[in-house]
């Protein structure tokens, strides 16, 4: 059995799509279809139904995808113990938050070329909670994202990558001192994840007291910062690095005193064979 065609496999799951998947494998998506007639007629059985414009798992695919995650995982790691250099094979599979893609990622990037100019790194984006579970299943080595809040496996190592205060980000016709002053205040609130991940907006900060409105929960700084920009509310954000021409219709207000601050870490696994990739990441953070 070809492992190419279980990482298909998985693709077309994951995906829902054939076009989908061969995107992310950078294969034509004949070659996708024929791999998975190839792997169907090595199995012996029917792994992936067409419903309506997508595509799913038959029950024996369902129930085989997981085995075949756990398949291209050892294989993944076999590969990596069998290099020959001080750190196991690459790439280095790290997911970042788009926050940390604006921000401290391209500089991380720049010294890790610099450093391990023959490990390559493949990016993958993604929410904080949706970035730990990735890490949690073994499908990413390493991931930057808001640091945790809740315990967590004695397997992962979190660490502490990155600090970043509070500001009130109001719509551009309101007075500074409104949102952060006003009671009742209309919001948009940051959701804290169902990952654990960051820290909810109804609980900052503790002073002065702020008993908002509450119109909409969302995860994603960006897309609250287009709602506050819209006149849907005011919202407490950390302080994020902006892409382009900053919205004209929004203000960044620093709160009063004491202000809350969010903390970016990275989290990956201890077991892993492949965690000396995400140790060598880390100790190039600590060089900043």
């Amino acid at each position: 059995m070809d492992t190419r065609f279980l990482q298909s496999f998985v693709a077309v799951v994951d995906c829902g799509s054939v076009a989908d998947a061969s995107r992310r494998l950078d294969l034509p998506a004949t070659t996708v279809t024929q791999q998975m007639r190839s792997l169907e007629a090595d199995i012996g059985c029917q792994l992936l139904t067409r419903v309506g414009r997508t595509v799913k798992p038959t029950v024996v695919g369902a129930r085989l995808v997981d085995q075949a995650r756990e398949v291209l995982r050892g294989v993944r790691e076999l590969r990596s113990a069998a290099s020959d250099t001080g750190l196991p094979a690459g790439p280095l599979r790290l997911g970042a938050t788009p926050t940390a893609l604006m921000g401290m990622v391209p500089a991380l990037l720049r010294r890790w070329m610099s450093a391990h100019p023959t490990v390559q790194i493949y990016i993958e984006p993604g929410t904080s909670s949706k970035l730990l579970e990735r890490v949690v299943d073994g499908n990413l080595d390493v991931a930057i994202l808001v640091h945790p809040i809740f315990g967590h496996a004695q397997d992962l190592r979190v660490a502490h990558a990155q600090e970043r205060g509070a500001d009130s980000s109001c719509a551009a016709r309101d007075d500074c001192s409104g949102p952060v002053a006003h009671r009742g205040a209309r919001a948009v609130h940051p959701l804290r994840p169902q990952g654990g991940c960051g820290q909810d907006g109804r609980r900052l900060p503790a002073k002065p007291r702020i008993k908002p409105k509450v119109r909409f929960e969302l995860d994603g700084i960006e897309h609250i910062a287009q709602l506050v920009a819209e006149g849907f509310g005011v919202s407490i954000l950390p302080d994020w690095p902006a892409v382009g021409k900053p919205d004209g219709r929004t203000k960044r207000c620093p709160l009063p005193p004491p202000c809350p601050s969010r903390e970016v870490g990275m989290v990956w696994s201890r077991s892993s064979v492949r965690s000396p990739l995400a140790n060598a990441l880390y100790d190039l953070v600590e060089q900043k």
